[in-house]
Order: structure tokens, then sequence, then C-alpha cells
């Protein structure tokens, strides 16, 4: 395996790796406050759909980023009603929007584009286009330093860059700000929170937005830059794959990262080398690709016991009166 090789895998790794880092850093911010979100997945994928619809009908990439985001925050608003305000069970409002989402996104693309519950292609303004950064392509010949620059640093798109981005900054709002403290403070002990004159609903309130926000962007991401376009559960299970990098993470955002970068790089592997060759016997390329599915079921039956979550997670706090 040559240097290229390795760059051109580690490229796909940091590309496929985005969805579930943005996913992933949702689901952290939702859970630290104590609302258990396995609803990731319905988000994602509804903001796929808007994103890519809205795009294509538009021609504005932007104005479907919008769209994609408002989608999710709308889900996230039915899950906040119904686990917040309501009390209801955070499991079963989860798999409910992902059911909603789902069913939701194929019947509104057959009706609005007649093309078997997809979108038309994406093209110009309506996808995000890579970003070749500054001096990439003079600094492609430098050995070692160059390539690395030119091929794996540049070259994304922008939502790449933001959610690499929003790693440090979630680091900083969640243990370098008072709302980062209280946050953790609602997923801990919401009473103490409560008794301080804090809102509890609302610190909640505020995380499953963010929360919204954030799967809207993986979405969108997902739609109008990884592809070209909305296909039918084009999320393919990576909301569930993000909620095990959050454990296997610890509800850390760099433990975070790390986790969805392995999680993107056996993605790229499995993608990239198919019917590999060992000791004489060729691993079908069924295998190769459900790799990262493999270790989500490794991690769930591994870390579970050995990752803490938040105390107060997914249980409704009912106020003293």
């Amino acid at each position: 395996m040559d240097f290229l090789t390795i760059l051109q895998i580690l490229d796909s790794t940091v590309r496929l790796a985005t969805p579930l880092l943005l996913a992933c850093l949702a689901g952290l911010y939702s859970e630290r406050a104590g609302i258990f979100d396995i609803g990731l997945e319905g988000k994602m994928l509804a903001a796929a759909f808007f994103s890519a619809a809205v795009a294509f009908t538009s021609g504005n990439v932007w104005v479907g980023l919008v769209a994609g985001i408002a989608a999710s925050c709308v889900l996230s608003g039915i899950h906040g009603l119904a686990s917040i305000t309501f009390r209801g069970n955070q499991l079963i409002s989860g798999v409910a929007i992902n059911f909603l989402a789902a069913g939701m996104t194929v019947v509104i693309a057959q009706t609005w584009f007649q093309q078997g519950g997809r979108t038309p292609p994406l093209q110009g303004a309506a996808r995000f286009q890579e970003i070749t950064l500054p001096f990439a392509d003079a600094m492609a010949n430098v050995p070692i330093i160059g390539p690395i620059y030119s091929e794996l640093i540049s070259g994304h798109s922008i939502l790449v860059y933001m959610a690499l981005a929003i790693v440090p900054l979630t680091w900083w709002i969640l243990f370098r700000t008072r709302f980062g403290l209280r946050l953790r403070a609602v997923g801990e002990n919401p009473a103490a929170v409560d008794t301080a004159g804090i809102s509890v609903m609302g610190a909640r309130y505020a995380a499953v937005m963010i929360c919204g926000v954030l799967c809207g962007l993986a979405g969108a991401y997902l739609a109008t830059s990884l592809a070209a376009g909305f296909v039918k559960d084009m999320s393919a299970g990576r909301g569930f794959i993000a909620l095990a990098a959050l454990i296997f993470a610890k509800w850390r955002p760099w433990y975070a990262l790390y986790a969805c970068l392995l999680f993107g790089l056996l993605d790229a592997v499995g993608n990239r080398y198919q019917n590999i060759e060992l000791v004489g016997v060729t691993i079908p390329v069924q295998f190769m690709q459900a790799l990262p599915y493999i270790l989500t079921v490794v991690i769930l039956a591994g870390f579970v016991g050995k990752a803490i979550p938040p105390r107060a997670g997914g249980e409704p706090y009912v106020k003293e009166r």
C-alpha cells in the first residue's frame, strides 16, 4: 500500500465520518441534558430529504440546508414535547420519530417528484462544492507535507470543516461556559438545578433543539455533499452508529471525534477493499461493508456496562410542589 493510497483512504475516512460526528455531537448535547435520543436516524433522514428537495427546487444549497435543519428541529421539538413536557418514554418517542421519518420522506418524495421516493440529482449551486484551501495546488508536489495538505486537508465541503470546528466548540461550551455547566447538571441532578432557580425544562429543550440543528447538518451533508440527492433510507443506520460512538466516547466531544473517525475508517476500508484474500480464504464483500455495523454491536455488547451515562438520563423530571 503506497502513501497516496493511504491518503485516499484517510480522505474517505474524513468524508464518511462527518455525518457520524455531527449526529454523535447531537446526541451528546441531548444526553448530557438527560434526554436519550435514539431518533437521530429519523432526524438525519428527514433533514436529508428536505435539504435535497428544497435545494433542487430553489437551486440554492444554502436554502436547502436551512430547510433540512428546520425539518430536523421540528422532529426534535416533537421529541421534546413528548419526553419533556408530557414526560413520556424517551425511547418510544425516538422510535416513533424514526418510523415517521422513514415513511414520510418516501411518501412526500414520491408525491413531489414522482421518481420512486427519491429526488432528482443535484447539480451546480444545488450542491455543496469542494473547497480548495489556499496554496493547496502549489504545495501538491512538496514531499509528504504537500500531498497531506492538498489531498487530505484540502478538498472537502464546508460542512466537513464545520463539523471538525464544532468539536472544540462543543468542548468549550460544555466545560467552560455557564450554559454547559447547567446542561451537564440537568443531566446529573435536575432537582438540584431546579432548587437553584434554573429551569430544567428550558435547559433540556435547549439541548434538544441543538441536537436538532446538528442532526440537520448531518442529514444535509448526506444528501447535498456526500451524495447528489436523496434516496430512500439513505441514512443507512448512521444514527444508531453515532449512538454507539457516543457510548464508546463516554459522552466526551474529543473522544467522539476519535470514535467517529474509527467508524469512518472501517467504512472507507470496506468500500475500497472488497473480496480480500486472507490465508487462502476470500472474505466476501458483504462482510467488508458490514464492518462498521459489526463494530457497533461489539461496542454495545462490551462497553454499555463500562460507560456510565448521565445519572438522570432517560428519566422525566417531575417538579416538586
